[in-house]
């Protein structure tokens, strides 16, 4: 079962049908108490970080990620869900975030590049690393996804993807213990986002918590 985080940020209808496709049973919850524990979780979102962390702490889902990930139930950040589980961001004067994944996000700044346009929207690629994690099992080196995004992560021991965009190599994937983050749309992704969604769906962690 996958469990569809819903706390007033949009893009689930999407998220809900890519994982359908792949045979997997889906349900979107509004509120923490309606999770049963079972399952994997996944916490996607657009918009802004005031905003979705002031949703996420009205339906109690900052403590029900908590709780998941000091369980080690695999959990999957999507935009700027992966922006919230991280310890926050400067953006709307900045706000805090759930800090379950260490390190900040930032605006794109122009002046390294005035010929990006922000947001950073459209295909781009994802370097993986020496060492590449499960979730990217059969996801070439190099491979394209989909980015809509003015903010994003700044350097991190948890990066476990980079991409380049306006002058800058930022961490486009965040992994942690049972949680697994990315500021891609998988979901929009093609075959690529498909496979890292097949990943997840059999996904073991190997550790029962994040790292911070």
């Amino acid at each position: 079962m996958v469990t569809i985080l819903d706390y007033g940020a949009g893009n689930l209808t999407s998220v809900r049908l890519a994982f359908e496709r792949l045979g997997a049973e889906t349900r979107t919850v509004a509120e923490a108490g309606a999770w049963d524990g079972a399952g994997r979780l996944v916490f996607p979102g657009v918009g802004s970080a005031r905003s979705g962390m002031e949703g996420v702490r009205a339906r109690g889902f900052d403590a029900l990620l908590r709780q998941a990930a000091a369980k080690g139930v695999p959990i999957l950040g999507v935009c700027l869900g992966m922006q919230l589980l991280m310890e926050g961001s400067e953006e709307d004067g900045g706000v805090a975030g759930l800090g379950l994944i260490p390190g900040r996000c930032v605006r794109f700044d122009p002046a390294r590049d005035p010929a990006a346009k922000i947001p950073h929207m459209g295909w781009n690629t994802v370097s993986q690393g020496c060492s590449p994690h499960p979730l990217f099992a059969g996801v070439a080196e190099g491979e394209a996804f989909y980015f809509v995004h003015s903010y994003h992560a700044a350097e991190t021991p948890a990066a476990a993807g980079w991409t380049d965009y306006c002058g800058v190599r930022f961490p486009s994937v965040v992994a942690a213990g049972p949680l697994f983050a990315t500021q891609f749309h998988p979901e929009r992704s093609g075959q690529a986002g498909a496979a890292l969604l097949r990943n997840f769906l059999a996904w073991e962690p190997k550790e029962p918590a994040p790292c911070c």
